[in-house]
């Protein structure tokens, strides 16, 4: 699990979904075992968004991008139209995944997970060494996709949260059984643009909290105070805010989610122009979209085009996915 880590902004790490570690930060020793295969195909409910056909300017147009993220250079992208999810991926339907499979996450098999300090329903013993280089990040005993805060926390209430604490690799499963894929990076960043050309948010180029705000990220002095001006400490319902022009759900802010390909900081410089899927192999999985953990004083990944990845094995509080169809 060997990260490959490169400079981001403010004391963030580039690979790392946007400062959440990834497993081998977080503790060391042998990987459970190897996930099952599942069969397809399940019931996948989440309501349904057709992209058109189209070209777009993918990558950096506001001058924001972090260094190392590879955002640049901006290039032309050509994408034939897809089914795209209008929300991230739900606790009530992850938990349908899991009522019809068994299936154990890989939070559930190492049985700890990343919880961001603030989050932390835990007791003491439980609570492991905060990761090198970002220290709000704990890891938790006990903390996975039904337990986002620790043993002491539960997803009652929280149906229509995005699950979390969930792998690139319990993503790929969920895919799997229920007949889906993630989506290519070039896919996401299209659909979040909702046909505004060249815009910094989904919504535009106006800022976050510009007449109210716009989408759920960290409010107040970070790590160490979230006010929640937003009305949300953590995650939020799927459908808060406003959805873009195509009909997407925050597509930034609330959580990270997991793309089909690999991460290079170099892709863009030699991407095929007609519907790419990222580099051939790799270290890392693409993470987009920012999550309730983005603040302008650590870092600015809640934008269209920004990028982060993390290893296929990781999990952490602030991660779900969103998927397309096969």
């Amino acid at each position: 699990m060997d990260s490959t880590a490169t400079t981001g902004g403010p004391g963030c790490d580039a690979t790392c979904g946007c400062g959440s570690p990834n497993r081998a930060r977080l503790a060391s020793g042998e990987p459970p075992r190897s996930l099952p295969l599942l069969p397809g195909p399940g019931k996948h409910s989440v309501e349904q968004i057709t992209i058109p056909a189209g070209s777009f300017f993918m990558g950096d147009s506001s001058g924001d991008a972090n260094p190392g993220d590879g955002e640049t250079p901006q290039h032309v992208v050509r994408l034939e139209d897809y089914r795209i999810d209008a929300t991230p991926v739900t606790n009530a339907d992850f938990a349908r995944f899991v009522k019809a499979t068994g299936y154990r996450t890989e939070a559930e098999r190492w049985n700890f997970s990343a919880v961001f300090h603030l989050a932390v329903a835990a007791d003491s013993d439980d609570i492991m060494a905060p990761a090198a280089g970002t220290p709000w990040w704990w890891g938790v005993r006990g903390a996975d996709w039904m337990h986002p805060g620790g043993p002491h926390s539960s997803i009652e209430d929280l149906d229509d949260h995005p699950v979390v604490h969930v792998s690139w690799n319990d993503a790929a499963a969920y895919c799997a059984w229920a007949g889906r894929r993630l989506p290519t990076e070039a896919e996401w960043e299209y659909a979040a643009r909702g046909g505004i050309e060249a815009a910094k948010y989904p919504w535009g180029d106006a800022e976050i909290d510009e007449d109210g705000w716009r989408a759920n990220i960290f409010q107040g002095q970070f790590p160490h105070s979230n006010t929640a001006e937003d009305g949300w400490l953590t995650t939020a319902p799927v459908r808060t805010f406003a959805p873009n022009g195509y009909g997407l759900w925050q597509a930034v802010g609330n959580v990270w989610e997991w793309c089909q390909d690999w991460f290079s900081p170099h892709y863009y410089g030699t991407a095929p122009a007609n519907s790419p899927v990222g580099p051939t192999n790799g270290t890392a999985k693409v993470l987009r979209g920012g999550s309730y953990l983005c603040h302008s004083s650590y870092c600015n990944r809640y934008r269209n085009s920004a990028r982060s990845s993390n290893t296929a094995d990781s999990s952490m509080g602030n991660a779900g996915f969103r998927t397309v169809a096969q």
